[in-house]
């Protein structure tokens, strides 16, 4: 996000799921958060793919600054199926069926 090789979409896409997601951890009880936090991670695992793949510069526009930058958004990707399994627990914990 710091670089701006991806667009705006993916940073307030990312930002607002990590919004909900301090939402479903302050509200314990809420199975509605914790529901919209699980949603949201799914969906902008689907985004960040289309938006890596679309975004990602040619081998003789990518300086060191956007290696790394690119390097995070896919280490970022691949830790979210292991959040969204975390979160899934937390919303079977939370009565969801």
């Amino acid at each position: 996000c710091m670089n701006y090789m991806l667009p705006l979409s993916y940073a307030w896409g990312n930002f607002s799921v990590l919004a909900v997601g301090i939402w479903a951890i302050v509200q314990r009880d809420s199975l509605d958060a914790i529901t919209m936090f699980l949603t949201g991670l799914l969906l902008t695992v689907l985004t960040d793919i289309i938006h890596i793949s679309i975004f990602y510069p040619s081998h003789d526009f990518l300086s060191d600054a956007k290696r790394f930058s690119i390097g995070m958004a896919i280490f970022s990707l691949l830790l979210k199926p292991g959040s969204c399994y975390l979160v899934y627990r937390m919303y079977r914990e939370r009565g969801g069926e």
